[in-house]
């Protein structure tokens, strides 16, 4: 009997430590030690070597703890017909502002999608006309330092709030 109840002390305090770390990486973006240089010299290799791909870099935080400032993508070209739940697209909203958010669900005209760490789903449906495709990789940097120089001619994805 004894052994039942610590085995169930030593599970609660597991989850309970591993509710701290993903609390702690909402907070927290991704980082390497990698510099942005070298994550886009990596992203723009990827891509060069696959068909329909782009590079772009993040800006925003809403896709914490997966992605967020400091962050390169290459994204690739898909038909929305091959969209679903879960993925990761980018795609241009209502406002002309390229996003990258995470596939909620189906819903009329397209898809519902929304920032990991936003609290309500984007008001813009993803669909054939406004998507630029699907997250193919993503490469951490040692951090935002140095956008302007190293990001010159790279397009910007925002991880933001919804709008």
């Amino acid at each position: 009997m004894k052994y039942g109840a610590h085995l169930r002390s030593l599970v609660a305090l597991i989850i309970g430590m591993a509710a701290i770390n993903v609390a702690r990486g909402a907070i927290d973006a991704p980082v390497s030690p990698i510099s942005l240089e070298t994550a886009l010299a990596d992203a723009k290799a990827l891509a060069a070597i696959h068909a329909n791909m782009t590079v772009m870099r993040i800006e925003g935080v809403s896709m914490l703890p997966y992605f967020g400032e400091g962050s390169v993508l290459v994204v690739k070209k898909i038909n929305a017909a091959r969209l679903h739940e879960g993925m990761v697209v980018v795609y241009r909203n209502r406002f002309g502002d390229t996003v990258a958010h995470r596939v909620e669900g189906r819903v009329d005209g397209g898809w519902e999608v929304k920032g990991w760490n936003n609290d309500r789903a984007d008001t813009t449906v993803v669909n054939g006309s406004n998507l630029i495709g699907v997250v193919y990789a993503t490469f951490d940097s040692s951090g935002p330092a140095g956008y302007a120089a190293a990001g010159n001619g790279v397009q910007v994805a925002m991880a933001a709030p919804a709008m």
